[in-house]
């Protein structure tokens, strides 16, 4: 059975985003946590820092979202794509 496109999209979009509101609530209550993370992230997603506010959380995750989508798409199409190389390439082996 083939992984679904549309499936893993979904899944690494919640995933990344689910990863970047988790870090960022947790650094909103703790400031010492994730920070470095964070900075990171910010210099990727614009907007998207260690101030600690809802605002720039949710920024995150949407941003977290986006890239995950694209992530996960991109990976679905590459693994269909080498699958059907694969597959072509065992069947046309003689035996």
């Amino acid at each position: 059975m083939r992984p679904s496109t549309k499936a893993m999209t979904f899944s690494a979009a919640l995933l990344w985003g689910g990863a970047m509101l988790f870090v960022g609530l947790i650094h909103m209550q703790v400031p010492s946590y994730g920070g470095e993370f964070l900075r990171a992230m910010s210099s990727v997603y614009p907007g998207a820092d260690t101030a600690p506010t809802l605002g720039r959380v949710l920024l995150g995750t949407v941003y977290g979202m986006v890239d995950g989508a694209i992530a996960g798409c991109l990976f679905a199409w590459l693994y269909h794509a080498f699958d059907r190389a694969l597959s072509h390439a065992r069947v046309a082996v003689p035996k």
